[in-house]
């Protein structure tokens, strides 16, 4: 999957907490929202980056959740990231883990 695929996927499903998202779609998405960021505080000033961050919101949640579902948990795991350090580290460790090779609960590969 292309970076502009992922990024039109994650946007056209911007609130679709359901379903699966592999690593490349996660990962080309995160770029995304990371250089759209930095190009917007860039070009434009630090009130349009947070807009920019502000709209991207959402779907990076989404996104996220159906990382998680690849891996067979629940998207709720989002909230460990809330824990100092700690939590980061292990959202960040469930996120590089590979995809679940057959069907889950949370649907087909």
């Amino acid at each position: 999957m292309s970076i502009v695929q992922s990024v039109k996927h994650c946007l056209s499903h911007y609130a679709t907490f359901r379903g699966r998202a592999r690593r490349p779609e996660f990962w080309w998405f995160m770029l995304f929202c990371v250089l759209a960021i930095g190009l917007a505080e860039g070009l434009v000033g630090e009130g349009f980056s947070g807009l920019v961050t502000l709209a991207l919101l959402l779907p990076t949640f989404a996104v996220s959740a159906r990382r998680l579902h690849d891996i067979g948990r629940s998207g709720w795991w989002q909230l460990v990231s809330l824990v100092p350090l700690v939590g980061v580290l292990v959202v960040l460790y469930w996120y590089v883990q590979p995809s679940d090779a057959y069907e889950n609960k949370f649907g087909p590969v």
